[in-house]
């Protein structure tokens, strides 16, 4: 059967050989899969200025599905979706502008690690090791209220009781 070539972009193989591996590479359909492939890569404001400058694609407005698919030389965004990729180019815009937030909120949570390393620290110099690990697991718990509606979950799932699960010691085996 010989060497197959298999083109990442397609998805697809064939025998390889020196004809038919140029006359894939030179192909339609593998230029479109290539494109598409490194489109996916493209920043926000590059999309955004091509899109606004598309007119609107009637068949996508009008049935939700064009026969063009990405190769459509109108655009199938819609309004929402311009306006969320405004949202997401003008909060890069602002990290860049202002780097210094980020890092606040990161010295925040660092500050917030010491704080809980110093306590447990201190936890295990007291020997009430399991007291403030108990503490921390009731704080840092968060249950989805939508969780609790579900009539037969597993118990697993059921959140923790709140004074702590009862600790039992086996002493036989078998």
């Amino acid at each position: 059967m010989g060497k197959r070539y298999y083109c990442d972009y397609c998805d697809r193989s064939f025998q390889d050989n020196p004809h038919n591996r140029k006359k894939h590479l030179n192909g339609v359909q593998h230029h479109r899969a290539k494109k598409s492939w490194f489109d996916n890569f493209r920043d926000a404001a590059t999309v955004l200025n091509e899109e606004r400058t598309k007119e609107p694609c009637r068949k996508f407005l009008q049935t939700g599905q064009c026969v063009f698919g990405t190769n459509c030389r109108f655009s199938h965004m819609s309004e929402r979706y311009m306006k969320m990729l405004e949202q997401k180019i003008d909060d890069e815009k602002r990290r860049k502008e202002d780097p210094d937030q980020d890092r606040s909120s990161t010295k925040r949570s660092i500050d917030e690690w010491l704080s809980r390393r110093e306590k447990k620290r201190a936890a295990l110099t007291s020997g009430r090791v399991l007291k403030v690990e108990e503490e921390e697991s009731i704080e840092s718990i968060e249950i989805p209220p939508y969780l609790l509606s579900i009539p037969d979950l597993p118990p697993s799932l059921h959140p923790p009781p709140s004074c702590g699960w009862r600790v039992t010691l086996q002493t036989e085996w078998g």
